[in-house]
């Protein structure tokens, strides 16, 4: 594998667009409100803009129940909004990328309209069914927002799969005409441009034909899908007759969301020579926080099990070829400084600096949730009621009935995990609605909008913006951040994280303080009593000999050296 593939050093930046910007006062944000915001992407410098989906959809789960792969929603503009902003992007010398839901359709698909009408309906077998009589399921899988994943059709006296929601049914991967649809719909996009696609939940198209039952975690009412729904028998052998039939045939980048992966596992989507993907989301740091119930907890990180999962994926990758995909959060997570900075008011910015600084010069590709580069936080609202996500209401019904976990956990559980945190509408300004509609947002805005938004943060040249800024600007100056090799120095300490990235010719030290202590970090013997040059740091007074370096709270730097 050679080191020219445009997205090595590239940036992503990831747009959810309902809560983006909204043009037309409606409350939703949409395709022409991107537009109108191209020049701060371009002015932030990243290289590629990843969309949320933007398909017609009954909007179950905000868009990833897609009932016409090959139309606009209306709520988000129309086909040519979508191509405006596309060749506006492309204008500015930036990608576009979007985000690709073939694991499952909408039940308002036409497909799976066809499919439940009759057994002998050609569309029938698109999807997964089980022939039962509505008492016994097929199995005990339990869907990612609740209840069991089999849904019965009395009429057909079949149940369908739903690893989702019921209105999400699972397509059939193992019939070849569902694949050639799909291919078809890739190429439908690639045609008009599109510079590639991010695959949602990719490891969980093949299934295992026995579709054993899964294990059951304590408090829970049904088992685990991941035993026999993640990297199934035929995975490989799907992805690299799509990589043969439809992206080898165009100058594009792909990275598949891929829920219960290992290290090992991921090396085979990813490794060049496979012909499959360029890099994978994995979610082994995601999952540190979480206890016996699952992502809804109170429960902090440990520092060293995150130096381990990162340091893992940094070497495995490289060792075989692959490639990494480096994330704080997204759509579906919360705002990291809240998360993993764990002061979001006195030292919000220094701790978003310093996320920043020792992820983005580790060795893959930076994508970064919009509002992050704001320093934005969760957001705290008194009610579940200003909650709109699917999970969370679901969450919030099974902690206070059927867990009895009572209103303070449960709310507090929510204030620090639900995916809304990373919804509430992009703060543009401290003035009505933050800038973002003048009608009535979708969902509510972040109370602290006033305080954090982009007017800010554009007017302070020591914001977290201009910092971000810097980041990528040096992703793209400094080889070294994309082929140096990573070795980590401190893996057992729980205050700081540092590590070095080296080639042939220079070596990066990067050091960051995860408490609000001033912690001493003592240099390593690669780089102790040589002349370092300062890259980049997060405080102003610089507290360094040639044998440490004193980091104040939250405190980040990163220094340059000759071999």
């Amino acid at each position: 594998m050679n080191d020219i593939e445009w997205w090595r050093n590239s940036v992503v930046y990831q747009v959810y667009p309902k809560s983006f910007n909204d043009s037309n006062d409606d409350g939703i944000g949409d395709i022409s409100g991107i537009t109108e915001k191209l020049d701060y992407l371009q002015k932030f410098g990243i290289d590629i803009i990843w969309l949320n989906p933007i398909y017609k959809s009954p909007q179950v789960d905000n868009g990833y129940d897609i009932s016409n792969y090959r139309e606009i929603d209306p709520s988000f503009g129309t086909m040519a909004d979508f191509q405006k902003l596309l060749d506006e992007t492309h204008k500015r010398h930036m990608r576009l990328i979007l985000d690709l839901v073939v694991n499952h359709t909408s039940d308002e698909h036409p497909w799976f309209k066809a499919a439940k009408s009759s057994k002998d309906d050609p569309h029938h077998n698109y999807y997964i069914w089980k022939d039962g009589d509505g008492k016994k399921l097929p199995n005990n899988w339990g869907s990612s927002f609740g209840g069991s994943t089999w849904e019965y059709i009395d009429k057909l006296g079949q149940y369908y799969l739903h690893l989702f929601a019921k209105q999400q049914p699972d397509l059939n991967w193992d019939n070849p005409k569902v694949r050639q649809e799909v291919y078809d719909i890739m190429r439908f996009w690639l045609e008009k441009g599109v510079d590639g696609f991010r695959m949602d939940v990719i490891s969980l198209f093949s299934k295992d034909p026995a579709y054993p039952d899964g294990p059951v975690i304590q408090n829970k009412a049904y088992g685990s899908y991941y035993k026999g729904a993640a990297n199934g028998p035929k995975i490989h052998d799907y992805l690299q007759e799509m990589n043969s039939q439809v992206l080898s045939h165009y100058d594009i980048v792909t990275v598949g969301e891929t829920p219960h992966t290992s290290v090992d596992e991921a090396v085979k989507y990813t490794d060049a020579n496979r012909h499959e993907l360029n890099m994978v989301f994995h979610f082994d740091h995601m999952h540190l926080d979480y206890d016996e119930n699952g992502k809804f907890s109170t429960k902090r990180f440990k520092l060293s099990e995150l130096k381990e999962v990162f340091t893992k994926w940094q070497n495995g990758m490289a060792e075989h070829n692959g490639w990494n995909s480096l994330y704080w959060s997204n759509h579906d997570q919360a705002r990291p400084v809240t998360r993993f900075g764990a002061d979001d008011t006195k030292w919000r910015e220094q701790s978003a600096k310093m996320l920043g600084t020792i992820l983005h010069m580790q060795q893959g590709t930076p994508f970064i949730f919009q509002g992050e580069e704001l320093g934005m936080t969760n957001a705290k609202f008194n009610s579940i009621d200003d909650y709109s996500d699917i999970e969370t209401k679901n969450i919030y019904n099974d902690f206070m009935n059927n867990k009895k976990l009572g209103l303070k956990y449960t709310m507090k559980s929510i204030y620090l995990k639900s995916r809304d945190n990373a919804r509430t509408p992009m703060p543009w300004s401290d003035g009505v609605n933050a800038g973002f509609t003048k009608g009535t947002p979708w969902i509510k805005l972040n109370p602290n909008y006033q305080e954090i938004n982009v007017k800010n943060t554009l007017a302070d040249s020591n914001s977290t913006f201009y910092y971000y800024q810097k980041l990528i600007k040096l992703r793209h100056e400094l080889p070294i951040i994309t082929n140096g090799k990573y070795v980590i120095l401190d893996k057992n300490n729980e205050q700081t994280y540092s590590y070095l990235r080296e080639n042939d010719k220079q070596i990066l030290f990067v050091t960051g303080n995860f408490t609000d202590k001033e912690q001493t970090v003592e240099l390593p013997k690669q780089v102790r009593n040589k002349d370092g040059k300062l890259v980049i740091s997060n405080f102003e007074k610089e507290f360094k000999t040639t044998d440490k370096v004193v980091l104040p709270a939250y405190g980040s730097s990163v220094y340059l050296y000759k071999k």
